[in-house]
């Protein structure tokens, strides 16, 4: 959630846009939002999926081959730890053009068609033995990201280059993320 609202204080133009879709939602209520309000929030959405394409929570897992599978023209037997680092796969610029960017209309479903392959984009990991919570994450994430911004505006003290990244157990940035909150005349 951090990391979101990073990049949207580090995009304002992105960041109005999002105001705008909320505020089409919502007016001037300060009613709690419903899952019809969650699923109409499309913007904010594609900024929480490209925002975990750069920042996944878990930038490497491992898995164990269930069978001998030839990766890359090596043969890895049956029973092999494969490390997989999300991290670099979401940076890859044959699934991801101008990976480096911050953005969120590559989610659009008519960009998403042209690029996909069904393991370039594994925030929740893939497979079997993907996240079983990824879709309540993102529910989650949407309705608190939305809450903050139905209030405020938000700058970075930080650009990217300088906000440093930690990847352990999760991808967290080091030394926190700081940001000013500016109230928002609703």
């Amino acid at each position: 959630m951090s990391w979101a609202l990073f990049l949207l204080a580090l995009h304002p133009e992105v960041q109005e846009r999002v105001h705008q879709e909320i505020d089409s939602i919502f007016g001037g209520s300060d009613q709690p939002a419903t899952m019809q309000d969650l699923t109409a929030m499309r913007l904010l959405e594609r900024c929480l999926k490209e925002t975990l394409r750069l920042y996944p929570s878990v930038a490497f897992f491992g898995r164990t081959t269930s069978e001998d599978v030839t990766l890359g023209g090596y043969h890895v037997p049956a029973g092999t730890i494969v490390g997989i680092h999300a991290y670099n796969v979401h940076r890859d610029e044959r699934f991801f053009p101008d990976a480096e960017t911050f953005d969120p209309d590559r989610f659009l479903p008519e960009r998403t068609a042209e690029n996909s392959h069904p393991y370039a984009y594994i925030p929740f990991s893939a497979g079997p033995r993907n996240c079983i919570g990824q879709k309540f994450a993102l529910l989650e994430e949407k309705c608190l990201v939305s809450s903050i911004l139905r209030r405020f505006r938000i700058r970075s003290h930080r650009t990217r280059a300088e906000q440093l990244i930690v990847n352990e157990l999760i991808t967290r940035p080091k030394d926190g993320i700081l940001l000013y909150l500016e109230e928002r005349e609703c």
